[in-house]
């Protein structure tokens, strides 16, 4: 049996796997709230895992990889350090998310702030995830076509089939099963190559000799700086969106959700070194000319990692470590196609469309928005147009940057009003879309690297004054109740 067939039949294998979990977890759906937020019965374990897989996806994997074998060397690891401690900050607010009882965050805004901001959160939250659904169906596929030798467009139509599969039979519930799975296959196949790869080069001894001074310096790539503001921007983007915080809202109770961000922070903080140190291998590897940049060229650098295994791996290791890039992406990917669906079907569909909407009818709409949205993001894939890709990763800057204070200390403050949410959401959108669209990240003669900490700042302000300008009718942190939970 040749070596490539042995490989396809791994990703094969793994991928028949993940269809078989969506199908055993339609069986747990019986509600709403089961296909949404997963019953709010997720344990600690379970928890972490599927938090850890959604936002591991193939920037943390294969990026790191292109970031580790060029200027960053091994800082490139905080890349995905910088998540872990996102997590571990957020482990101080899992309570208040949790005692919510919220499925998305438009819900909270239109519980909390009223209507007019509930549906404009929900409009805003919706393009990002057809986006990010996008991208991660991009990355998934040129890896696909890359090791089994099949077009990208076949690659792209089969990722889509098996995502949109298993995410819409068992909602939440088989998104959590397959990712409990594939933060595994992530983890333990990069793992397992690095020995490989060490191998190749000779010992570890041998890849410090062949790389330029600094390539081991964890602040060679990264500043200080650098880490604080990638931290603060995964503290917002995880924070309010919902193919993060959804995880928060499906723990069992506010401690088991502190306990799946600590663990889940744990993950990253171990697995940010690995496809780190495999770049930092790759650029040895370059260097001692064992390996040709040319080799690199047809795929492009950021597919060094599949190079690497080929030629240092035996073909079962290597189907295992391309189902465990494949499964950052799809994982990723099926997060954010459910985020989607429950968006649409919880905060528009059932609050503007159909309010008397029965359980069933609500998951029937959210399946079918998840299918449309699976559709639309394969479409993207399939065109592959820089610019409509740029346009929707750019909303996703664009949720965060206003809803981010009226969504956390709304938890917190009574003050907390309409007036400072509508003002939050208005003016840190202004400063983002000027940052990235207009001034190209210049403000002040001053260029900015992340456009979103400005776009914060100014938010907050507006949040504040325009709170205390404009105050609630109702000096109180309690949500208005749920009309529709059982």
């Amino acid at each position: 049996m040749s070596d490539s067939v042995i490989i396809g039949s791994v990703v094969i294998f793994y991928m028949a796997i993940m269809l078989l979990v969506g199908w055993y977890s339609k069986n747990m759906i019986s509600s709403n709230k089961d296909f949404m937020v997963a019953g709010r019965r997720l344990g600690p374990v379970l928890m972490a895992g599927t938090l850890a897989a959604t936002e591991i996806g193939g920037g943390s994997s294969l990026g790191v990889v292109q970031q580790g074998m060029g200027k960053y060397g091994i800082s490139a690891a905080w890349y995905v350090i910088a998540m872990g401690l996102a997590f571990v900050i957020l482990t101080f607010l899992a309570p208040k998310f949790r005692a919510a009882k919220v499925k998305t965050v438009p819900e909270y805004f239109r519980r909390r702030y009223g209507r007019t901001a509930g549906i404009i959160t929900a409009v805003i939250m919706l393009l990002p995830l057809i986006g990010l659904t996008a991208g991660q169906m991009i990355a998934s596929s040129v890896i696909l076509s890359t090791i089994m030798g099949i077009s990208y467009q076949a690659s792209v139509i089969a990722i889509c089939i098996i995502v949109t599969a298993y995410s819409i039979m068992g909602g939440l519930w088989s998104v959590t099963l397959t990712d409990f799975i594939q933060v595994f296959f992530i983890v333990i196949g990069m793992a397992v190559a690095v020995p490989y790869a060490l191998n190749l080069a000779g010992g570890w001894q041998n890849v410090t000799m062949n790389v330029p001074a600094g390539t081991l310096d964890l602040f060679h790539g990264y500043s200080m700086l650098d880490v604080v503001s990638l931290t603060l921007m995964y503290v917002t983007t995880f924070t309010v969106g919902q193919e993060a915080v959804s995880r928060y809202y499906a723990a069992r109770d506010g401690k088991t959700a502190q306990k799946g961000s600590m663990i889940a922070a744990l993950i990253n903080f171990v697995y940010g070194f690995i496809p780190a140190a495999l770049g930092v291998i790759v650029l040895a590897l370059i260097n001692m000319g064992i390996f040709d940049v040319a080799q690199f060229q047809s795929v492009g650098s950021r597919y060094a990692l599949p190079v690497l295994a080929v030629h240092a791996m035996p073909p079962l290791v290597c189907g295992i470590l391309f189902s465990g890039v494949i499964s950052a992406t799809m994982s990723s990917a099926s997060s954010d196609l459910l985020g989607a669906g429950s968006i649409f079907a919880n905060d528009i569909y059932r609050e503007y469309i159909k309010k008397d909407a029965s359980d069933d009818e609500v998951m029937k709409i959210a399946r079918l928005v998840m299918i449309g949205s699976g559709i639309l993001s394969l479409l993207v894939a399939l065109l592959n147009t820089s610019s409509i890709i740029s346009i929707l990763m750019f909303s996703f800057t664009l949720r965060a940057a206003g809803s981010f204070f009226p969504y956390v200390l709304g938890h917190y403050w009574k003050g907390a009003s309409l007036g400072g949410t509508l003002a939050s959401l208005f003016f840190g959108t202004l400063v983002v879309v000027y940052l990235e669209q207009i001034s190209s990240g210049v403000l002040f003669g001053i260029k900015i690297g992340q456009p979103i900490l400005p776009g914060l700042l100014v938010a907050f302000l507006a949040f504040v004054v325009f709170s205390k300008l404009f105050p609630p009718r109702e000096y109180t942190t309690q949500l208005a109740p749920d009309e529709h939970e059982s």
